[in-house]
C-alpha cells in the first residue's frame, strides 16, 4: 500500500497491473501510443448470423480468466448480461473478469456467478445488490475497479483493460453486424457506450432481438468491428430505462435547494446568451435544470449546447428554442429514444467525445453543471460511491469527468438524509477532489469553495445565502444526535481512479461501526 495526493492510502498492485497513485487533477499526462486494436476476419462471408448465445460463446472462444464487456443503457432493464453469464455458467466457465459500464438491481443474479466461482473480478459501477454484496469483503480474487464514463473509454484506448469478448445490446442490427439501439421494438438509445469496446475487444458480438434488412442505417456501431449477430427473444425492456433518480423532486426543500442552484448559476457570470450546462440525473438537479430553462425564457437567452443523460425535460428544452444543440450522452427515458429518431438538433455523441481525459473532451467546453453526492466534506471533497456506513452502492457515471471539466461545478445535497449528516469532517470515500468542485448548494445556505473567490462575491452582491461551508455543517448536527462511524479493515474490497488512470481512493472492507 502507499499513500497518495489526498493522503489516501492505495493498492501497489491489483492483480498484474501496478497502481499509480492520484497525483493531482492535471499531473499525469498521456504519452506513447495507444492500445492496438485487432484484426477482424469472418469465415461466413455475408452473414454473421448466430441463434443461441451458447453457440456465440463457443464461437468466439471465450475461456476461463477472460474479460467480457457489457454497455449499461437498458439500465434496471437490462436482459443481456444475465443471460450471457447463465450461458457461460453452463459452460462451466471460471474466474471471468466482468467488465461492465453499470450494473444494477436487475443483475442481483451475477452474486450468485460470484459465488460459483464463474466471476472473480469486476472492474465497473456496482448500483445496489452487486456492490453491497463486494462490500462485504471476502468475495473477489482482487479489488473491484471503478472509473468514470470517459475513464473507463481511457482505460481501454490505453490498454489498462483488454477485452476478450464484447456482448452488445442492440435493438437492432443487420447480418454483417451493423447496429442501433435507437431503432427497433425495444430501443435504449444510441449506444453511445460500445463504440470503445466494439472497436478494441479481440472479439464483438452484436446481441439482437430484431434482425433488420442489410444494411442498417444510421448505425451506431458498424460491421467492421462486429464479428457475430446474435439473435435472441429479448435484450430488455425500455419502460426500466427510467427511475425514481430521474423524476423531479416534489420535496419543498429539494426544491429549494434547486431554486438556489438556479440562482446559482444566474448569478455565476456565465449564464448569458450562448452559454452551455449540464444537468444531473438526480431528482434536485432535475428541477434546477427546469428552473434554468424558465430563467433563460425570461431573459431571452439560449444556451449553444445543452449535455447529458438526456430526459423529456432537455427535449422539451430544445424544442422550446432553449439551446441550439442538444448533445446526447445517454437516453434516460423513452422521449429521448424518440427524439433522437426526429430532432436533427439531438446530437449523439461517443463517450470518448465526451469525457476521454487523454482527449478532447467536450465537458471542458461546459460554463455549468449540477452535480450530486452522497457526502461531501468540509475541504469540498465528494463521495458517490460509498455511503456514511462505507458500504459500496453506487458508481462514478459523468461525476468527475464533468466536474473537471465545467467552469463552474455545482453539487446540490441535503444537509441530511434521515437523521444522517450530509456534511462532514471528511468523506468516506473520495470520488471527486475539492479542487474541482466550485459550489456547494444546500437548503440552509451556499457554500463557495475559497478558491473561488470572485464567484463567492457575485453571489454575495446578488443577496444569495452564501455561507461558509462549515458552519453549515454545524447547523444541520445541532439537529441530529451523535452517528455511528464505520470501523474499516485492512482488506481493499474497491479501487476508485481518477479520470486520468490513477488511483484517487481505497474503499475497505467495513468491520463493524463505533
Amino acid at each position: 500500500m502507499k499513500k497518495n495526493a489526498m493522503g489516501r492510502m492505495v493498492p501497489d498492485k491489483i492483480g498484474d497491473r501496478i497502481v499509480t497513485p492520484y497525483e493531482g487533477i492535471y499531473t499525469r499526462r498521456p504519452e506513447g501510443r495507444k492500445a492496438a486494436r485487432w484484426q477482424r476476419f469472418t469465415d461466413n462471408q455475408g452473414s454473421k448470423v448466430l441463434h443461441s448465445i451458447d453457440e456465440t460463446i463457443d464461437r468466439v472462444g471465450l475461456k476461463d480468466g477472460m474479460t467480457i464487456s457489457f454497455h449499461h443503457l437498458f439500465r434496471d432493464g437490462d436482459y443481456v448480461i444475465n443471460q450471457v453469464l447463465d450461458a457461460c455458467a453452463r459452460k462451466g466457465l471460471k474466474g471471468l473478469r466482468l467488465f461492465s459500464t453499470a450494473l444494477f438491481p436487475v443483475h442481483k443474479p451475477v452474486i450468485d456467478h460470484i459465488k460459483s466461482g464463474l466471476i472473480d473480478r469486476i472492474e465497473g459501477s456496482m448500483n445496489g445488490p452487486v456492490g453491497a454484496y463486494v462490500s462485504q469483503g471476502g468475495v473477489l480474487a482482487q479489488p473491484a475497479v471503478l472509473r468514470s464514463h470517459g475513464g473507463r473509454w481511457r482505460a481501454v484506448e490505453a490498454g489498462d483493460v483488454e477485452i476478450d469478448v464484447a456482448f452488445l445490446a442492440a435493438s437492432q442490427a443487420d447480418v454483417m453486424g451493423n447496429a442501433t439501439g435507437v431503432f427497433g421494438k425495444t430501443p435504449c438509445g444510441y449506444m453511445t457506450y460500445s463504440g470503445v469496446d466494439a472497436q478494441y475487444a479481440r472479439k464483438t458480438v452484436v446481441i439482437t432481438n430484431e434482425l433488420a434488412p442489410y444494411p442498417v442505417f444510421p448505425f451506431d456501431i458498424q460491421q467492421g468491428w462486429t464479428d457475430y449477430v446474435c439473435v435472441v427473444d429479448e435484450i430488455g425492456d425500455p419502460d426500466s430505462i427510467a427511475s425514481g433518480t430521474l423524476q423531479i423532486t416534489k420535496s419543498p426543500t429539494r426544491l429549494h435547494i434547486a431554486r438556489l442552484a438556479a440562482e446559482a448559476v444566474k448569478y455565476s457570470g456565465y449564464f448569458k446568451d450562448g452559454f452551455s450546462f449540464q444537468g444531473g440525473a438526480g431528482g434536485i438537479s432535475l428541477a434546477a435544470t427546469k428552473m434554468i430553462g424558465e430563467e433563460m425564457k425570461r431573459a431571452g437567452i439560449v444556451a449553444n449546447f445543452i449535455m447529458g443523460g438526456v430526459t423529456k425535460l432537455l427535449i422539451d428544452q430544445l424544442n422550446d428554442g432553449l439551446c441550439r444543440k442538444l448533445m446526447h450522452g445517454q437516453a434516460f427515458d423513452r422521449w429521448a429514444i424518440e427524439s433522437l429518431q426526429k430532432d436533427p438538433g439531438h446530437a449523439p455523441i461517443d463517450v470518448g467525445t465526451y469525457a476521454n481525459y487523454d482527449g478532447a473532451c467536450a465537458t471542458a467546453m461546459l460554463d455549468a453543471a449540477f452535480l450530486g453526492a452522497t457526502e461531501v466534506d468540509l475541504d469540498f471533497n465528494v463521495n458517490v460511491n460509498t455511503h456514511s456506513d462505507g458500504r459500496l452502492l453506487h458508481g462514478i457515471g459523468g461525476h468527475q469527468d464533468v466536474a473537471h471539466g465545467a467552469s463552474v461545478a455545482i453539487v446540490t445535497i441535503p444537509t441530511l438524509r434521515g437523521r444522517m449528516p450530509v456534511i462532514v469532517d471528511e468523506v468516506t470515500t473520495i470520488t471527486t477532489p475539492g479542487e474541482v468542485i466550485d459550489v456547494i448548494v444546500t437548503e440552509r445556505g451556499i457554500a463557495v469553495n475559497p478558491r473561488q473567490p470572485e464567484l463567492k462575491d457575485r453571489f454575495i452582491k446578488a443577496g444569495l445565502p452564501v455561507k461558509e461551508l462549515a458552519d453549515i455543517k454545524a447547523e444541520a448536527e445541532r439537529l441530529v444526535q451523535p452517528v455511528k462511524t464505520p470501523v474499516f479493515g485492512d482488506e481493499v474490497i474497491a479501487v476508485i481512479e481518477w479520470v486520468d488512470g490513477s488511483a484517487i481512493d481505497s474503499v475497505f472492507k467495513v468491520e463493524g461501526w463505533k
